[in-house]
Formats: C-alpha cells, sequence, structure tokens
C-alpha cells in the first residue's frame, strides 16, 4: 500500500478560505468556464474547456504578441486591451455551447467589462475576443465529438462486457476519432498492449484491486475512500484548472502567462482523453469486476473469483485500459511540471460542490496523480497496471503538447519531441 500523499480534511472550513490575491479576468473566466460546464460529461468538459481557453489564449497572444499562435487569424489594433479580449473570448465560446445559461454569463461579461475603462482599447478588445470565439467554435464544428458510434463487445477472458449495476452499452468509442488540439491522431501515443491474463504483473494487480476495491473491503484505510469517491465526481478537468490557477495566483503571473497557461494544459487533458479513448476501444480490455467474478476463466490459477464482487465506485461504461484520468492527468502534470518551476509550487487546495465536506491539500502535482491513481484502484474499477499504461501515454501526450504549441516567440526548435526526456514515475 503507497503511504499517503495528501491528507482529507472533512470540514467546509476550507472551502470558505478568501484568496488573499485577485485572480486576473483570464483566471476569473476559468472558473466560470468550470462552473458553466460542470453538468457533461468529464470528456465532453475536457473539449469545452480546451475550446473556451485556447480562444482565450487566442485572443490575448493576438494582442500581446508573446507565443506563437494558435490558429494566427485574429488581428488586433495597437492599443487593444487584452483584458476585454479575454472575457469576450470566454464569454463567447460559453454561450454558444450553454445557452441556457445565456442570462448568467452575459451578467458576469458586464460585470468583468464594467471593471475595464471605457474608450477604444476596451471596444477593440471585446472584437478581438469575439473574433477569436468565432475562429474556435467554428474550428472545431465538425471534430466528431458529436458522431456516436454503436459498440458491440467481443467475447471471451480479457474482453470487456458490460458492467454492473447498469449493464449499459459501451459508450464513448467515437471519442478516440475526435480531432485532438494538439496530437496529429488520437493513435500518435497508443498504449501498448496490456499484460497477459497469466502474467505476473497481472496476477498480483488482481489481487490488489480485489482485496482493496470491493465496496465491503476492510482493507480500504478512511483517506483512500475519500479519495475514490472524490475523482469519482472530479473530472481531470475540474482538477487540474483548479490546481493551475492557485499556481499561478500564488507565483502572481501575467495575464497572457495565464492565457497560455491554461491553453496548454486543456489542450492536453482533451488530448490525454482522446489518445486513451483510442487505447481502450483498440485492446477491449475488461474492467475489475467483470474479471473477478470471472476469475476461474482466465486460465490463470492465481486469480481467486469472487462472484459477488463490487467495485466501491460506479464502473464507466468502456473498457479499462489504459485509465483515462491517467492519461489525461498525467498529460495535465506534464503541462504544469513544465510552465511552473516545481521547486515554487505552493499549496493546492482541491474541492468541489458534488463531494461536500472533502478538501484534499497538496503541496506537488506529483501527489495528485497518485492520489488519482489509488483513487481508481481503491475504487475497484481500474488495476494498476491501467493506470501505469494512462501515466506513460499522459506524460507524453503532454510533453508533446508543451513542446509542439504556443511557444514563446523566438523560442526556437529545441529538437524532436520523441527524444525528450520524459520523467520517471
Amino acid at each position: 500500500m503507497r503511504l499517503v500523499k495528501a491528507f482529507v480534511v472533512s470540514s467546509v472550513a476550507l472551502l470558505a478560505a478568501p484568496q488573499t490575491v485577485h485572480a486576473d479576468v483570464v483566471l476569473d473566466w476559468n472558473g466560470i468556464m468550470l462552473g458553466t460546464i460542470s453538468g457533461q460529461n468529464p470528456f465532453a468538459q475536457a473539449r469545452f474547456a480546451a475550446i473556451t481557453q485556447v480562444a482565450v489564449f487566442e485572443a490575448v497572444n493576438a494582442i500581446t504578441g508573446y507565443y506563437e499562435p494558435y490558429v494566427g487569424t485574429v488581428t488586433a489594433p495597437p492599443g487593444a486591451s487584452p483584458e476585454a479580449a479575454a472575457v469576450a473570448a470566454a464569454h463567447g465560446v460559453l454561450k454558444n455551447y450553454f445557452p441556457a445559461a445565456a442570462a448568467t454569463l452575459d451578467a458576469a461579461r458586464a460585470d468583468s467589462l464594467a471593471a475595464i475603462p471605457d474608450g477604444p482599447p476596451k471596444a477593440a478588445g471585446i472584437l478581438v475576443g469575439e473574433a477569436a470565439a468565432r475562429v474556435l467554435i467554428d474550428l472545431r464544428a465538425n471534430d466528431g465529438s458529436g458522431s456516436p458510434i454503436p459498440y458491440t463487445p467481443l467475447t471471451g477472458p480479457g474482453y470487456w462486457q458490460p458492467t454492473p449495476p447498469a449493464f449499459g452499452p459501451g459508450v464513448l468509442l467515437h471519442w478516440g476519432r475526435v480531432t485532438p488540439f494538439a496530437l496529429v491522431s488520437g493513435d500518435q501515443y497508443r498504449s501498448d498492449p496490456p499484460p497477459a491474463l497469466t502474467s505476473h504483473s497481472y496476477t498480483r494487480d488482481y489481487k490488489e484491486v480485489a482485496k482493496v476495491g470491493g465496496v465491503g473491503s476492510a482493507h480500504r484505510p478512511p483517506d483512500r475512500a475519500e479519495v475514490a469517491r472524490y475523482f469519482a465526481v472530479v473530472s481531470a478537468a475540474h482538477a487540474w484548472n483548479q490546481a493551475a490557477s492557485q499556481v499561478s495566483i500564488a507565483q502572481r503571473r501575467s495575464l497572457s502567462e495565464n492565457a497560455r497557461t491554461l491553453a496548454l494544459l486543456n489542450m492536453a487533458i482533451n488530448d490525454g482523453l482522446i489518445a486513451s479513448m483510442d487505447s481502450k476501444y483498440h485492446y477491449h480490455f475488461w474492467r475489475p469486476v467483470t474479471a473477478i467474478r470471472a476469475g476461474d476463466t482466465d486460465g490463470n490459477p492465481g486469480t481467486v473469483p469472487d462472484p459477488s464482487y463490487t467495485p466501491f465506485v460506479v464502473t464507466p461504461s468502456f473498457p479499462g485500459y489504459p485509465s483515462a484520468h491517467a492519461s489525461a492527468s498525467y498529460a495535465a502534470r506534464a503541462v504544469l511540471e513544465r510552465v511552473f518551476p516545481h521547486e515554487k509550487c505552493r499549496a493546492i487546495i482541491l474541492s468541489h460542490p458534488g463531494v461536500p465536506g472533502v478538501v484534499l491539500p497538496y503541496t506537488s502535482f506529483s501527489a495528485i496523480t497518485e492520489d488519482i491513481d489509488d483513487a481508481r484502484v481503491f475504487g475497484g474499477i481500474h488495476f494498476r497496471f491501467d493506470q501505469v499504461a494512462g501515466a506513460r501515454q499522459g506524460k507524453r501526450v503532454g510533453a508533446y503538447v508543451h513542446h509542439e504549441h504556443l511557444r514563446p516567440v523566438g523560442d526556437g526548435d529545441a529538437g524532436g519531441v520523441e527524444r525528450l526526456e520524459l520523467p520517471q514515475e
């Protein structure tokens, strides 16, 4: 069992702790974005977050010009307000996709713009932001996200089958084919095959999740139960945007830096999920609940079956290998560890209204990913090797996103990303 890397505070006191440093409009609207998209599934959340934050970046960068653009077709007159551009870009994207939230979004836009002095710079910035929103909306109009594909499960030991309690069909088969924001294609960093059912690594990880992942397990520490419950609700987009915003505030990053960081972060999360779904439906690997209930069918004498095994949290309705939360989260971590000096990482506090009373404090990005790995295993929905494969995939995705996109102007080309040293886990 791993040592606990973060502790759980069963109190809402920290949730109400005031920010001592005010966020800029990029961070303000990042928070508005998270609230607006919260009702979507984690994959849609990642897509909407990426569209929003890339539009904000494109608008701000059209004015400041510090980084290479994402699209490069948005232009700005001299003196345009980057703050007004950021507000208009985020508002334009979110109102387009969430018209039911129009009144709330319009009110937030008015509040944000009221703090910017009236005049030609503000008016010009608004036009730049609106143009950036249109460009990104048009760019993603036919990205494949709205084209579901029915899935027929394969049969036999090792293959995914519908899981309890709903036994629903496999979903999101099409997501591995959605156009990425940064990757060339969803299969660019496809995971290596999962371990054989008779291998030592499979046997070891089978026994672990069978021991600690069941709903009635006496081997799951209370803090691992809280972490499992938390990350069953909280998407990668929510957790990592919250973390990045807090570190940005603590380090007093500039508006332009924040726009770039959040764009890179959300591109990486989105593309990590696309890569994960490509791999999931390439290997069709079964979930622990199916494997453990059918442990006598896998040809492995070391996997003792438990026909009544029920995971602590509900299993998502798609194949298990690799872990999508790991792929997205390690992609996020790879970006943030490159953007922020690791030694200056301040305290991070993760919270979510869907998990009231649970607050997770961290002092490093690595501690977050370690908890996410534990959450999926102690939650009973992933084998440990699912997490390892997702971590490897996510690190590659994040390194590629950071290396290939939105680089500082004049930074040059440091060489192909395949030659980069990736952090070891």
